[in-house]
């Protein structure tokens, strides 16, 4: 007997332009599949990320809930920014939920999108070719990543994945095990050209690398991140590495609110605010659905 189709969808998320910001595919599920199937759903649109979301009916909140899961073309993971973002995204413009606040279900406990005011829109979406504002701007609710030191044989590993770089500082996330690099500048981080076969030979699962913004620029740091063993060279903006990078970046600049550029070739704009005392971070983007269709199988 033939499966029903599965309705999905392709959305640039943290960015206003189509083609732009980092691409996910939100599938919808009326039940939950096996992870051998996801995963190989994931793999055929082998992009950074495929999600999928499946509504939760039994649920004692006020708020709609749906359990969601993660997978990059060859493993699962436990968070993922830009692709929450698309899942509330396609949420909120399909009509799917008539709320402003989504719940979802994950392996990083409940994390929430809500509509939020774009009450200060700024010139830095020119950034991303011109693209029309809405006028909200999608909100998540994520856990802080704590860094820890990194043991400093090994930084030599890393400067030569960075194509020698000169590294200012050099952490460990301790919840994904990410290397966390900091550069003498955001140029330095946008003109560094990395060596990925020498990425994969680096300790922990990938590269967050980053570094203040130029004085006169619109943003406070700018960021990329390299994660080959996962099966993505460069993910385009990597929404939940700023968990990491606002804690860092706040101590650093003596602020809470930043707005950060994503200096991959595709570009993006997260806008963050950290909630010290509750050791959350609240990341703000927008997204673009761009593609939409069926997975037959």
């Amino acid at each position: 007997m033939a499966k029903t189709p599965i309705k999905y969808y392709v959305v640039d998320a943290f960015t206003n332009s189509a083609f732009k910001g980092n691409p996910a595919a939100v599938c919808l599920l009326e039940e939950e599949r096996d992870e051998k199937w996801m995963q190989a759903v994931a793999a055929e649109f082998n992009i950074s990320e495929t999600c999928y979301l499946t509504r939760i009916t039994n649920s004692t909140s006020p708020n709609t809930r749906f359990r969601l899961r993660w997978f990059t073309p060859v493993a699962e993971v436990n968070l993922c920014g830009h692709a929450t973002l698309a899942s509330a995204h396609t949420l909120f413009t399909t009509g799917l939920v008539n709320s402003n606040i989504i719940e979802f279900d994950t392996l990083s406990g409940i994390l929430t999108a809500k509509k939020v005011p774009d009450v200060c829109p700024t010139n830095v979406s020119e950034v991303q070719n011109g693209g029309v504002s809405d006028r909200f701007l999608i909100e998540l609710n994520f856990p802080t990543v704590p860094v820890t030191d990194f043991n400093s044989a090994e930084a030599s590993l890393i400067s030569k994945a960075l194509n020698d770089a000169p590294l200012i500082d050099v952490k460990r996330t301790t919840t994904a095990d990410d290397i966390f690099v900091v550069l003498q500048s955001g140029k330095s981080v946008i003109e560094m050209e990395p060596r990925f076969d020498d990425i994969l030979k680096c300790p922990g699962r990938g590269l967050i690398v980053s570094g203040a913004a130029p004085p006169d620029s619109e943003f406070d740091f700018i960021s990329r991140f390299f994660c080959p063993k996962y099966g993505i060279n460069e993910d385009p903006v990597c929404g939940s590495a700023h968990c990491a990078l606002a804690p860092y970046w706040s101590q650093k600049l003596g602020k809470l609110d930043f707005v950060a550029h994503a200096a991959s070739p595709r570009g993006g704009i997260v806008k963050i605010h950290l909630d010290e005392q509750n050791h959350r971070v609240l990341l703000r983007g927008k997204a673009v659905m761009v593609m939409e269709g069926s997975v037959l199988v």
